[in-house]
């Protein structure tokens, strides 16, 4: 069976065939389902490696239906580039590189989500750049209402609109924030809608409700993390999933030297934020469920500040999901251990 490494672009994508009988064969090709077909649908079926990207999942799933067997790498596994000359870098010798990869087994493979997950990810995704554009009017609005010495009074985002109307506005002021205001509307229904959806999700996935039952977890921030996660199985371990979060610290040693830094921020940023976010509610919580947790965070807080405890308390709760995910248990406080608070991760 040949090897076949491709260096997957946006617009076209270089191909590097290494046969049984230790032919080479080189060729560029537009990356489409035509072009692949044309390609590679004729063919004997291949082994193919192609790192993970945003177009490697329909490309794997495109040239599978033309019976190939196709694995999407982790882009992160040096290894898969030890012989690669960081000098001198083109898609030619990327693709020859990922041929001699799949050919010595020099890869480590990447997660590859379902299609229910993968829509829930695109849901999420849109959810957030919704509101991450009401926050932009919302400030834009504020520092306009500002400069002409008035005040819009404290409310939640969805509410900046009625506020504003009801604000003695100059004839010119009013006519700048009317398009701000315009928009808002449409936004504040359509984030409403996205709403709905994540708490649609809860009622019809027993995962996502189980996760949603930890403290300070909304049905978005769980259907965050089971987006994500896809599948808890894949990780050994509660430090792994924190890791895979990017929520523990980086670390530099050599020798006797060991240097702890701030948190490697690896992995998928949305969760993340949502986790920290959900480690603040829990912070700021007077319910008897967050008191265990909320204890040890403020003991962290004493000697490095709410910051860093808040980190620490976020890293922790993702533990927590990964032992309830794990054994298919709702949150129970009863449960927590209560270990002395050591020295949380840094920002």
């Amino acid at each position: 069976m040949d090897t076949i490494g491709l260096d997957l672009h946006k617009r076209e994508s270089q191909l590097c065939t290494l046969g049984d009988d230790g032919t080479v064969a080189e060729r560029r090709i537009v990356t489409s389902r035509e072009r692949f077909t044309a390609v590679l649908g004729a063919r004997p079926p291949a082994r193919i490696l192609v790192e993970a990207s945003t177009e490697s999942d329909w490309v794997a799933r495109h040239l599978e239906s033309l019976g190939h067997e196709v694995i999407v790498a982790d882009p992160n596994f040096s290894p898969m580039y030890a012989s690669r000359s960081r000098r001198v870098k083109t898609d030619k010798r990327d693709a020859r590189t990922l041929a001699d990869a799949l050919r010595l087994g020099a890869y480590r493979t990447a997660h590859r989500v379902s299609a229910a997950r993968r829509h829930m990810r695109a849901e999420l995704a849109v959810r957030e750049a919704l509101v991450r554009t009401r926050t932009r009017y919302v400030s834009l609005a504020k520092a306009l209402i500002r400069r002409d010495g008035l005040r819009l009074p404290n409310s939640e985002a969805r509410f900046v609109a009625d506020r504003i109307e009801a604000l003695p506005l100059a004839a010119p002021l009013e006519a700048e924030l009317s398009p701000l205001v315009d928009v808002l509307g449409p936004i504040n229904a359509k984030i409403a809608a996205a709403d709905a959806r994540m708490t649609g999700f809860v009622e019809s996935d027993a995962t996502i409700a189980l996760v949603a039952t930890a403290p300070g977890v909304g049905p978005v921030t769980a259907s965050a993390v089971v987006a994500t996660a896809d599948d808890i199985t894949r990780f050994r371990s509660a430090h792994q999933f924190e890791a895979y979060l990017g929520l523990v610290p980086s670390e530099r040693s050599s020798g006797e030297s060991r240097r702890i830094g701030r948190i490697t921020k690896a992995g998928n940023s949305r969760v993340r934020y949502l986790l920290v976010e959900a480690g603040w509610r829990i912070l700021r919580s007077k319910t008897p469920a967050t008191a265990a947790l909320r204890a040890w965070a403020l003991a962290i807080a004493i000697r490095r500040g709410k910051r860093v405890a808040v980190v620490a308390l976020a890293r922790r709760l993702a533990g927590i999901i990964y032992a309830m995910w794990r054994d298919g248990v709702p949150y129970d406080a009863g449960k927590l251990r209560t270990p002395c608070p050591r020295e949380g991760p840094t920002t």
